[in-house]
């Protein structure tokens, strides 16, 4: 057995702890209390599992979760910016990189290697893995702001032409989990819960 292997591991496990106490704006469905970072990742995790078949092309699902539970890792770092903030960047920074580099630092050099990989992989958007987890990503927020009657929509005064723009991409990972998305969009507009411009 190698201690000093292990101990890097579990001083990882130890540093993504901290993922629980990044707040998100989006509230858990049918809920007041916001949703942190660790929740959003199992459950985009679940839903990848769950929705797998809806994915343009056949994806390997355990990288796919892989991805879903690796991607906002470098949020302890960075912390969580608002999918529908205007001003602030969602590219991968360099905030992000540096905090990937620290973060996944922390693990062997093998894993490290194989968890900033993955999480590359997800930022740069370009396989069919990276494409059905960037669409499950966009379609989480969506699901708990219907089921908060517009939640953060309503709450920071978000507009159609502005959710269309962050959403947009989810047909290249998924077309039947957007063809849906768009169903919400106009139920949303007729509930009075997502207003256009």
């Amino acid at each position: 057995m190698n201690l000093e292997h292990l101990a890097k591991q579990l001083a990882f496990i130890h540093e993504i702890d901290k993922l629980k106490y990044i707040q998100r704006k989006t509230r858990l469905f049918n809920s007041q209390r916001n949703e942190n970072d660790a929740e959003h990742s199992w459950h985009l995790a679940m839903m990848a599992m769950v929705l797998a078949e809806h994915a343009n092309e056949k994806v390997d699902i355990q990288k796919v979760v892989k991805m879903l539970l690796i991607h906002d890792i470098v949020e302890i770092d960075s912390g969580d910016i608002f999918l529908y903030d205007t001003i602030a960047n969602h590219a991968n920074t360099k905030e992000e990189r540096k905090a990937a580099e620290r973060i996944f630092g922390i693990l062997p050099v093998q894993q490290k290697e194989e968890f900033i990989a993955i999480w590359e992989e997800f930022e740069e958007g370009q396989t069919p893995e990276a494409k059905f987890a960037k669409s499950l990503d966009r379609l989480e927020p969506v699901l708990q702001n219907v089921s908060n009657e517009g939640g953060t929509w309503v709450e920071f005064d978000v507009k159609y032409d502005t959710v269309i723009k962050k959403t947009n991409g989810m047909q290249h990972g998924s077309q039947t989990l957007w063809e849906h998305t768009q169903m919400l969009f106009e139920e949303s507009i007729e509930k009075g819960i997502l207003k256009r411009d």
